[in-house]
Parts: structure tokens; sequence; C-alpha cells
């Protein structure tokens, strides 16, 4: 099932909104590049996970010299610092075995949403009509795709 949770512009570059989902809590992340959503729960001990301060990673090809790369893409938990990386979900200390759920983000206009012949919750359309209003919308959404 497919729901709206923000308009394009309300998450500015950098920024983060968490939202309930399917009763589900989901933090909605702007890399700048992209919307990418994770499971506000850290695999740890459930802490609120998109609620963590994000950064960076720190990588060096030997001893001594280093640089700064991804700004913003990891996401740290705020209970004990697990590290997450926003575009994947997967740990950044060990990406083999760690990870948090992910779930992709699309962004849709206005005019898709507010499709009055788009079949709700997989309910058939039936032979009776009811009066209905032409709708119209502006802008674009972001839309999360969540299984049951």
């Amino acid at each position: 099932m497919k729901y709206v949770v923000a308009a394009v512009d309300e998450i500015p570059p950098g920024g983060r909104k968490i939202v309930e989902v399917g009763g589900r809590s989901i933090g909605v992340f702007n890399l700048g590049d992209g919307f990418f959503a994770l499971r506000n729960r850290c695999p740890h001990q459930g802490g609120p996970l998109c609620e963590g301060r994000t950064w960076g990673a720190l990588e060096g090809d030997q001893p001594g010299q280093f640089r700064h790369s991804r700004g913003g893409e990891i996401l740290a938990c705020i209970w004990h610092g697990w590290e997450f990386d926003i575009r994947t979900g997967q740990s950044w200390c060990d990406p083999a075995r760690l990870r948090v759920r992910s779930y992709d983000v699309e962004v849709e206009s206005g005019e898709q949403l507010a499709d009055p012949d788009a079949p709700v919750d997989g309910h058939v359309r039936g032979p009776y009509v009811a009066e209905s209003y032409p709708v119209s919308a502006e802008g674009e959404y972001l839309v999360i795709e969540v299984g049951t």
C-alpha cells in the first residue's frame, strides 16, 4: 500500500521528517540528490534511530592520511551511536550482517494522487455512481510503499 507522507518542499536538502506509516515509525531523509526512508527503530536495542545525528565518513588509504566523504549520509542512533547508511540501511560497521529496514520513496505529482478512477485498497468499481466533484492537486509529494 502506498502512503503520501509529505510534500517535496517540506523536507529541505539535508533535512528529515519522521512519519507514521502503516503502524510503523519511518524517517524520510532528503540527501539532496534523492529521498530515502528508514525504519525509525535501531536493530541494536530499539532506539529511535532516525532522531540521531547525521554525518559523513572518514576514510583513508594509509595511516595519517584521510578524507571526508559522504557528508550527511551516515546516521547514528541517539542511544548508543550505532551507524547506518541512509541510502541503503546497511550498518556502517558491519554491512554484511546488520541493517535497518529501508523503504523506497517515490516523488509523484499531485495529479497522479488525485486520480478518481484509481482503485482504493483493492476495491473494484461498482455499478453505482455517486455525485462527484473535480479535484485538482498542485506540486509534488513523497510517497512510501509499505507491504503488509
